[in-house]
């Protein structure tokens, strides 16, 4: 089955298409079909946004549609990032720019405590709409560790792991990563239906 992803993040895709790819599901950027839908996320949770997402390319295309919404929650933060972690140090910040305005918020505080969560949106053609969610929990390193992954993962130690998800390498990461575990939980939703 071919799904198109509703994101232009090529680190989300790559792993999407690597967790989805025994299950028979192509992943393919919307991008590549020659879309480019850019959804203005207002959700105050990570499913709604994983929502606006995945409507806003069905708009436009008869595919099946996967969108997610995902980010670090931090627990001596209120649990920001939250929903805002791609926005966290401005529009075109980069990774490094988001990791070091977390470091710097959290400074010394003895509380590291952290989870990745992400929601996945699936809509079918038909409009039958299908949520799910998954989420790893670990603490905030004090400075990065490691090349692999994106985003947050250099400062994020997986308690699963016992080393940041820079620092595992991809099949390590998709194991256990909240991505691996909201698609799964997706993907049985999805058998149960047929």
């Amino acid at each position: 089955m071919k799904v198109i992803a509703a994101t232009k993040n090529k680190g989300k895709i790559r792993e999407m298409q690597e967790i989805l790819a025994p299950l028979d599901i192509g992943i393919v950027s919307q991008q590549e079909l020659g879309f480019d839908v850019d959804a203005e996320e207002t959700g105050d949770t990570f499913v709604k946004n994983a929502l606006i997402k995945a409507r806003a390319v069905a708009m436009v295309c008869d595919y099946p549609i996967l969108a997610d919404d995902s980010g670090i929650c931090v627990e001596a933060l209120g649990g920001a990032p939250g929903v805002r972690s791609a926005r966290y140090a401005g529009d075109n910040a980069t990774d490094e720019d988001r990791i070091n305005k977390l470091l710097t918020e959290l400074g010394d505080n003895e509380n590291r405590r952290a989870k990745f969560v992400m929601s996945v949106a699936f809509i079918m053609p038909d409009g039958t709409e299908i949520t799910a969610e998954g989420e790893v929990k670990g603490t905030i390193t004090k400075e990065p560790k490691g090349e692999n992954g994106f985003g947050y993962d250099p400062i994020f130690l997986s308690d699963e792991l016992g080393k940041t998800f820079a620092e595992s390498s991809d099949e390590e990461k998709n194991s256990i990563s909240h991505r691996g575990r909201a698609l799964k939980n997706l993907y049985d939703k999805l058998k149960k239906m047929n």
